[in-house]
């Protein structure tokens, strides 16, 4: 596998059953596992001027919450015997995602538990700062689901953007070593500026070059949400993981993603691998 550097974001809420999961994929790879314990701090209410000592107190209440959290998780990467450094923040949700970016840029995966996956500020910021500033691909996991090694079934969700194809790249060595890739269309359009006269025909001609094992399926929504038909058929067909890219909107106001991946990244049968 080419993860060598792994990063785990987590919260201070659920953060040792978060990190043990991370712990357990770094030594299946044998890679170095960066871990950042991030909370958010408590803003102060409207009228709060001059800040009032309740305020104060819950402050000081999470950062202890969060030392607390860290330190367990710092004993618990010591007794793993992996390579690993440990940060912790105690920020402002407007700067979560430049820490998380900063962290980023120097890992080739990041990860995120159902625990803190849970925490949808927390979630945003680090999708914001790992997949669209530092593009870095993030691996979501959900309760009870860690992937095999080497992941067996992959579902890639594809729908000929820019976002697809990174995620596919991202992606290239689990492909080649999987033993079935499903590339997923829901109602394709055949036109050819959009998928091509065959919908999912050269994508799967450019997995097969690099010896991937592919099956295209071309579903009908039949009216179901997109995100619907996704996780049904990763399910019917075993998936040990989704592989998806992730959309986003402008900048300019609080970021959201795409219907398809924000639904996913809610709820997820299997691990879901994002990129853009």
């Amino acid at each position: 596998m080419l993860f060598k550097t792994l990063l785990a974001v987590v919260g201070s809420d659920g953060a040792e059953a978060d990190i043990a999961r991370a712990i357990d994929l770094a030594s299946r790879l044998d890679a170095h596992l960066s871990v950042l314990v991030v909370d958010l701090a408590v803003p102060p209410g409207i009228g709060d001027y001059p800040v009032g000592v309740v305020w104060l107190d819950e402050r000081v209440a999470d950062m202890q919450a969060l030392n607390t959290a860290a330190d367990r998780v710092q004993i618990l990467c010591e007794a793993s015997g992996l390579p690993f450094d440990l940060s912790r923040y105690y920020t402002e949700r407007a700067f979560l995602a430049d820490n998380v970016f900063q962290r980023a840029l120097y890992s080739d995966l990041v990860i995120v538990g159902d625990k803190t996956g849970a925490d949808a500020r927390l979630l945003t910021e680090i999708v914001d700062g790992a997949v669209f500033e530092a593009q870095r691909p993030l691996l979501l996991l959900p309760k009870n689901h860690t992937p095999a090694l080497p992941v067996k079934t992959v579902l890639v969700a594809w729908n000929s953007r820019a976002e697809a194809g990174r995620a596919v790249r991202e992606a290239i060595d689990i492909l080649t070593n999987a033993e079935s890739v499903h590339v997923v269309l829901v109602d394709p359009d055949a036109s050819y500026h959009h998928n091509g006269g065959e919908p999912g025909a050269e994508v799967a001609a450019f997995l097969d070059r690099h010896g991937v094992k592919v099956t295209i399926d071309q579903l009908p929504s039949g009216g179901r949400p997109v995100e619907d038909v996704l996780r049904a058929h990763a399910v019917e067909i075993g998936a040990d993981l989704i592989v998806m890219g992730a959309y986003g909107h402008s900048r300019l106001r609080e970021r959201i993603f795409g219907g398809v991946t924000h639904a996913l990244l809610e709820t997820t049968p299997v691990p879901v691998l994002l990129a853009r």
